[in-house]
């Protein structure tokens, strides 16, 4: 209590103005925020009001239930509103801790440091952000002044974030044009050890930063590729930095993604999303000594790296119980085990259905690809889509599984005909069962030369043609 007796609010009350003014949702994004977010919403049909959410299920005003297959793009490794990381949050919040004076050393951020570099043992000190571009820029940032070297090695089609220097780092033209100039960065195929080499020998070149398996499009390295482009890294005194961000924390069925390959042991190493619980905004650069002596070689150079809320109070303890969610419950193995299950029954499809070209990736992160069918029907249908523009099939497959089946999914990304799957790692088999299902019923329309799915695909060209035009 205020000493006026009051409860200090002042008349601020959240679930009234929910209450009055939720169902402007929409409105307001519109007038307030991205524009075309809402607009594209309403096009595929995903303007849904959803009401509530818990572990992978979403509810509506109605009820009905959602399978959330896309975990708010990876950040809800452990579901939506875990008990542990809300009993953690409310903990912190009824402590009252001393946060932030900036003048101190509270205990949080070094015990969450600790428990992260116990999955990473050659790895030795931890720089706090806000998110995963902040770990990228913080690693190459890094890389950069620890090497006294300029240039930095991408993979095409690789995503890294989107602000200055990790969108130079961002193999996709879509999301770089306008932006320029970038850092003086260079894109190489993934997995091409003599195109890395080449650039190598310039002797100019920091680092070398790589998914252990893209988000985009959901493609791993050749077998070997990560140990021998290290080994290259390290012949030419280069850092090999590992993006983690939506990769780690357990996604892949290993810790680190880059654990897969014997022998790796990365320089710098990214993480952010999952760390999260979903709450508080957190992103983690993980270094070796060595590279953290010398950012921060002097007491004058103390702050020549920091985040205003980095190691803040909340995230700390929201990565704390994160990881403690994780080891409990034994979620790397259940995203191995599950996502094993789901991936075999999905492959099993492939023969099955002409449209379906390709299922892979690595524990809970799936990729599902489409292709050009053989039957003379279907491919005049396929030619319509692909000639307004490519990726337009797999958004046909993402709304009926959303609008018919309800189950939120994405397509991988823009001008891909593959759908990303990345559900929180706590799913099982009653989940998996659920969406092979529905994606069997997609399918099947799909292949039936049924009437809906193709009509709604002339609805998609339709909108695609007039936004080309716009």
């Amino acid at each position: 209590m205020t000493p006026d007796g009051t409860d200090g609010t002042k008349g601020f009350d959240l679930a009234r103005l929910l209450a009055e003014r939720g169902g402007e949702r929409y409105d307001l994004h519109t007038r307030h925020l991205n524009h075309q977010l809402p607009r594209m919403l309403r096009t595929i049909g995903f303007d849904k009001v959803y009401e509530r959410a818990e572990g992978a299920y979403f509810w509506d005003a109605e009820g009905r239930d959602y399978l959330d297959m896309l975990a708010g793009f990876g950040v809800m490794g452990v579901g939506r509103h875990h008990p542990v990381v809300r009993k953690a949050l409310h903990d912190v919040l009824d402590a009252s801790l001393a946060d932030l004076t900036r003048f101190d050393c509270q205990p949080l951020p070094g015990l969450l440091a600790e428990k992260l570099l116990s999955y990473t043992p050659h790895l030795d000190r931890v720089f706090f952000g806000n998110s995963g571009t902040e770990a990228v820029e913080t690693a190459l940032k890094f890389a950069r002044y620890a090497t006294g070297r300029p240039r930095v090695l991408y993979c095409d089609h690789a995503f890294h974030g989107l602000t200055t220097g990790s969108l130079s780092v961002n193999g996709e033209t879509g999301f770089r044009d306008g932006f320029a100039p970038l850092l003086p960065d260079t894109a190489i195929p993934l997995g091409d050890l003599d195109a890395l080499e080449r650039e190598l020998r310039r002797g100019d070149v920091a680092a070398f930063v790589v998914e252990p398996v893209q988000g985009k499009g959901v493609h791993e390295p050749p077998p070997g590729f990560l140990r021998a482009a290290q080994d290259l890294l390290r012949r030419h005194k280069a850092l090999l930095i590992a993006d983690e961000v939506q990769t780690g924390i357990g996604r892949t069925g290993d810790f680190y993604a880059y654990q897969h390959e014997e022998g790796v042991e990365p320089d710098l190493v990214c993480v952010a999303k999952a760390l999260s619980g979903g709450y508080v905004p957190v992103g983690a650069t993980l270094g070796k000594d060595w590279i953290f002596k010398k950012v921060y070689s002097s007491m004058d150079r103390v702050l020549v790296h920091s985040a205003s809320f980095g190691s803040n109070a909340q995230a700390m303890a929201a990565g704390l119980a994160v990881l403690s969610v994780m080891e409990d419950e034994e979620l790397v193995a259940n995203a191995r085990h599950t996502g094993e299950l789901l991936r075999s029954r999905l492959a099993a499809l492939v023969g099955k259905y002409e449209l379906l070209h390709d299922v892979r990736g690595r524990g809970l992160m799936i990729g599902i690809e489409f292709g050009r069918p053989r039957s003379l029907g279907l491919r005049g249908r396929w030619a319509m889509l692909q000639a307004a523009r490519k990726g337009l099939f797999a958004q046909m497959v993402v709304v009926p599984l959303l609008q018919k089946h309800r189950i939120l999914t994405q397509v991988s990304g823009d001008h891909l005909e593959v759908i990303k799957l990345i559900p929180p790692l706590t799913i099982g088999e009653p989940e998996v069962d659920r969406f092979v299902a529905a994606f069997t019923a997609v399918m099947d329309d799909a292949h039936g030369g049924g009437g809906l799915m193709w009509d709604f695909g002339r609805t998609l060209v339709k909108q695609s043609l007039q936004a080309g035009k716009g």
